[in-house]
């Protein structure tokens, strides 16, 4: 039977996760542009979210009489920004300079000369390993950075200071844990199911990762400009 300090934690994280645009816009555009496991890309920025947070609260606690931990923060908000502005300008970049496409001609059997246009997919097995490990360490790395920028992240842990006991504070936390990596696996899980979804459409795909792209930068501008 699930306990109310375990409850509480899942659904204080899962609204904190999906009620921050920044968090959204971070993962948006790499779950649609991933041809891999999709829900690993939010399952690692969930990690790395939690870690970020666990990093910038003991640092608190501890060291906040030496280190400018508020100050640290402030920085990695506005890194934050900066990494949103790239990821959409990163996936856009990809849609419309980096997909190019190869004209070759070619000589038919009635002596004329045709130029036709292909797409060449790469299938190396080392090359999609590789990728699928860049796109992890990258959410990860991401998710870390979310978790580092604002000193208010950690008072979402501080209700576990108020349960009676301290297994009932560990449950708050594990169930914190457990919301954000539920809620951000299950989001870009989605996000690829409907990319899948729309993989034979291509107008509807190139939408979605337009999308994907601006929602990113508009998000990434508008925390610059907050941060500021």
């Amino acid at each position: 039977m699930l306990s109310f300090p375990l409850i509480a934690g899942i659904i204080a994280s899962i609204l904190h996760v999906l009620s921050g645009p920044d968090h959204l816009a971070a993962v948006t555009p790499i779950a649609i542009e991933s041809k891999f496991k999709v829900w690993r890309i939010g399952f690692f920025w969930g990690a790395g979210h939690l870690l970020g947070m666990l990093i910038i609260g003991l640092l608190f606690f501890m060291f906040k009489d030496i280190i400018p931990v508020e100050a640290i923060s402030g920085y990695s908000e506005q890194l934050v920004a900066v990494v949103l502005i790239g990821i959409g300008l990163w996936s856009l970049y990809k849609l419309f300079f980096k997909e190019k496409i190869h004209s070759r001609p070619h000589i038919h059997s009635d002596g004329e000369v045709y130029v036709h246009t292909h797409n060449h997919i790469h299938s190396d097995t080392k090359h999609k390993s590789n990728y699928g490990n860049n796109e992890k360490k990258s959410s990860f790395s991401i998710g870390v950075l979310h978790g580092l920028a604002g000193v208010a992240h950690f008072l979402l842990l501080l209700p576990a200071l108020g349960f009676e006991t301290r297994f009932e504070s560990v449950q708050y936390i594990g169930g914190f844990a457990i919301g954000t990596l539920m809620a951000m696996t299950l989001y870009t899980h989605i996000l690829g199911l409907v990319t899948k979804t729309s993989s034979n459409n291509k107008a509807l795909l190139n939408t979605i990762r337009v999308a994907g792209g601006f929602f990113a930068l508009i998000i990434g501008v508008y925390w610059m400009f907050l941060t500021l």
